[in-house]
């Protein structure tokens, strides 16, 4: 190992307008897979590398981020690693969000983690291949699992393109995973106080201004957690006894049913179904693969089927395939 890195900025601003209306009230990084928020696992996932640091950007409902991490003035602690928010009144994109954060992205090379992605990839390699190479920028990439847009030369361990941006390029093309290494000089190339996008960014070091690298990491799982569908497969995988993370979590997980649950007398579970803290699925109510979030309440004699019932929502009738 060529080193560690010590601080991680983590994207919490986005607006998850592709899950809404789960993302009405908690940003996506907030969601539940069962009962565990989504960014916590990007936290999980970095601290496996020696991250002890996180800097999250905040935009839609950073009070959220209050409510189910705990953050007091800014400032939060998971797992014994700080957390430290800066919101964005203007959403900045990305590139300017970690412009926005320069400050607080102090101490050496950093690693990006998008916070609405669950992924178990061998992180160290791609720390390895950043610090050795003296890259400016070390791209997280794969080669399946969705859009092919970044053009890499594998042989000498650079990024070449973006969606043709840059044109006359053979190379194959990967998967962007957002996760990436920075090096502290890229705040050079961002500008501050703009709405920013990190892909010119990465096409004009690629051009010569620095050295843009990746490395392919085909191996373990990565989810972008983008649309309903793909929020119900999450649970459907961990579901499964051999689904499993190679990083440790915060505590007993996956668990269906929250302990502080409350199921009344007659009340049928069938299939898939994950009930949140303090939910409450009253008497002879019948759930079919329902996934129920914190505070909920199912009234008695209900019938849902393929139903997400919000944070502190009442779901009662006949319900089809529908978000509460």
């Amino acid at each position: 190992m060529s080193g560690g890195i010590d601080v991680a900025f983590v994207l919490g601003a986005g607006l998850g307008t592709r899950l809404r209306p789960l993302t009405d009230e908690r940003p996506k990084p907030l969601v539940p897979i069962f009962h565990k928020p989504l960014i916590t696992f990007a936290f999980d996932h970095l601290r496996a590398v020696g991250v002890k640091r996180f800097v999250v950007n905040t935009h839609h409902r950073p009070e959220a981020y209050e409510r189910i991490l705990g953050a007091r003035e800014d400032r939060a602690v998971y797992r014994d690693a700080s957390i430290a928010f800066r919101h964005e009144p203007v959403l900045l994109d990305t590139g300017g969000g970690i412009k926005n954060a320069e400050d607080l992205l102090t101490g050496g090379h950093i690693l990006v983690h998008n916070g609405d992605v669950l992924a178990d990839l061998p992180l160290q390699r791609l720390v390895d291949e950043h610090i050795s190479r003296g890259n400016v920028a070390t791209l997280g990439l794969r080669s399946f699992g969705g859009p092919l847009h970044v053009q890499f030369d594998v042989q000498s361990g650079r990024m070449t393109d973006i969606r043709g941006r840059i044109g006359g390029r053979s190379e194959p093309s990967y998967l962007f995973t957002g996760i990436y290494v920075l090096s502290p000089e890229i705040f050079r190339f961002l500008p501050a106080g703009e709405v920013h996008s990190i892909v010119p960014t990465f096409l004009d070091l690629a051009r010569g201004a620095g050295r843009v690298g990746g490395v392919v990491l085909d191996e373990g799982l990565w989810f972008d957690l983008g649309t309903r569908e793909s929020y119900r497969e999450a649970h459907r995988l961990f579901s499964q006894p051999d689904s499993r993370l190679s990083y440790s979590l915060d505590g007993d997980w996956p668990l269906s049913i929250h302990p502080s649950a409350r199921i009344g007398a007659g009340a049928e579970l069938s299939g898939l179904c994950v009930i949140g803290p303090d939910a409450e699925v009253g008497e002879g109510a019948r759930l079919r693969d329902c996934i129920v979030w914190e505070g909920a309440k199912i009234e008695p004699g209900a019938c849902l089927d393929t139903c997400i019932v919000r944070d502190g929502r009442h779901a009662k009738g006949v319900l089809r395939d529908t978000d509460v």
